[in-house]
């Protein structure tokens, strides 16, 4: 087949490497033209995603896998073609932006030529891809779904850092307009995808049909949206604990010795691109949705919180002291500040009137500056420090990294307790905290 791949970031790269690595023609599409060449060198554009190097140097060399930065090149003609176009979301206001998405759309259907699948795999509202991607498609191109070309939902369920792993792990869903939309896309995902044999599962790894587009939509943002209520209500829990001095981290082992309770780890944050993001375009279906609006406030909430516990171990007041803030990155060995707490727990250190540094093993000086922040060195002199992403590096922290460090909140719980008994040493939900 000759499939084309819309956005070539660190979804849509990997999906384009798999593609061309099961035998098919496949063109990626980036409006950056950093990447497109990069990816023509067959070097990898960003770091981390295992296998991706070694598959690139495989695949270009050889024909299988090449970039551009036109459509007019990869969608012409295409078996398939494959959107992974972020979806924004505005912090303040909770609405999606589908400015982006919008132009991809565009920008594809005036290159279509019949007999294509069209498949959208960034996570989306109900609804999106029947009512405003199909309408927009048919517009532009002049062509007919269900007749000249067809359209499916099929959203990536995968983590950065695992991608080739997990495409092989869980069962790809789709959700289709027509009968032979359905039999499109299971036909072209059987074709470039591997399953592993999943005796947990009540049937069979691999394709599986949900019947709808909104069913297919609905199932990923239900996925994802349970685990931020699930973690909602974990740091509720905490704080309760907290007031009441329990150990939140017991009382979850115990409630998950049954099979019954499966209640997720408290902390100082929820990032990244997916589990505070999908929570608001389910309420923009479903805005009277109280429970997910309610863990996604809670969530929210958590760096001011973790903040709170640093002014109270300190005496109450964080004006003069200087802190700093372990971790940019939303999740410990991820190079991403998607939705990272690191903003919000620097801003409510800066507005306690604390002098704030930021330290990430990730990331050099010039790029933690970069995001305004006063980059920290191990070895400065510190009044307390604020641990937000579980980095490996973290686990390992001692107080003589942090020279006259008096309190250390650890956001994450990593940290080595006997290490630290010369430290007010803080975590959430631990019961120590009051």
């Amino acid at each position: 087949m000759k499939i084309a791949v819309i956005a070539l970031g660190k979804i849509g790269l990997p999906l384009a490497v798999q593609f061309a690595s099961k035998g098919h023609d496949v063109v990626g599409v980036d409006v950056n033209e950093r990447i497109v060449q990069l990816v023509n060198e067959g070097t990898e554009p960003f770091p981390g995603e295992a296998h991706l190097q070694e598959k690139l140097s495989e695949l270009v060399p050889a024909g299988r896998l090449r970039a551009t930065t036109d459509y007019a090149e990869a969608v012409p003609g295409a078996d398939a073609v494959v959107i992974v176009v972020p979806l924004f979301v505005n912090d303040q206001t909770w609405q999606p932006d589908f400015g982006w998405m919008d132009g991809a759309t565009r920008s594809l259907a005036e290159h279509l030529t019949p007999g294509t699948l069209i498949s959208y795999e960034t996570t989306l509202p109900v609804g999106t891809t029947r009512t405003r991607w199909v309408p927009l498609i048919e517009e532009i191109s002049g062509l007919q779904e269900g007749a000249d070309f067809h359209a499916v939902f099929s959203p990536e369920r995968v983590l950065t850092g695992r991608v080739f792993a997990d495409l092989r792990r869980y069962p790809k869903l789709i959700g289709a307009l027509s009968d032979e939309g359905t039999r499109r896309a299971r036909e072209f995902y059987e074709a470039v995808l591997d399953f592993d044999e999943r005796p947990d599962l009540q049937r069979p790894n691999g394709v599986w049909d949900l019947g709808t587009a909104e069913a297919s939509e609905l199932a990923k943002l239900a996925e994802t949206t349970y685990r931020d209520v699930n973690i909602g209500l974990a740091n509720q829990f905490a704080r309760f604990a907290d007031q009441n001095g329990i150990d939140i981290y017991k009382v979850i082992e115990a409630s998950n010795s049954q099979p019954y309770s499966h209640i997720h780890r408290p902390g100082i944050a929820v990032g990244g691109h997916c589990i505070p993001v999908y929570p608001r375009l389910y309420l923009f279906n479903d805005p009277d949705a109280t429970v997910v609006r309610a863990a996604r406030e809670a969530n929210a909430a958590m760096p001011h919180y973790a903040v709170d516990l640093a002014s109270a171990a300190l005496g109450g007041s964080l004006a003069n002291q200087t802190v700093v803030v372990l971790g940019a990155s939303y999740r410990g060995g991820v190079k991403e500040t998607a939705f990272s707490g690191v903003f919000a727990t620097v801003a409510a250190l800066e507005s306690r009137g604390a002098s704030v540094l930021v330290h990430d093993p990730m990331y050099t000086d010039e790029e933690i500056a970069g995001f305004g922040w006063i980059p920290y060195t191990m070895g400065g002199a510190v009044d307390a420090a604020v641990l937000q992403a579980d980095h490996a590096e973290y686990s390992a922290l001692v107080p003589d990294d942090l020279p006259g460090i008096r309190v250390l909140v650890d956001g994450r719980n990593v940290t080595d307790p006997a290490a630290w008994a010369s430290v007010t040493r803080v975590v959430i939900g631990d019961g120590e905290a009051r």
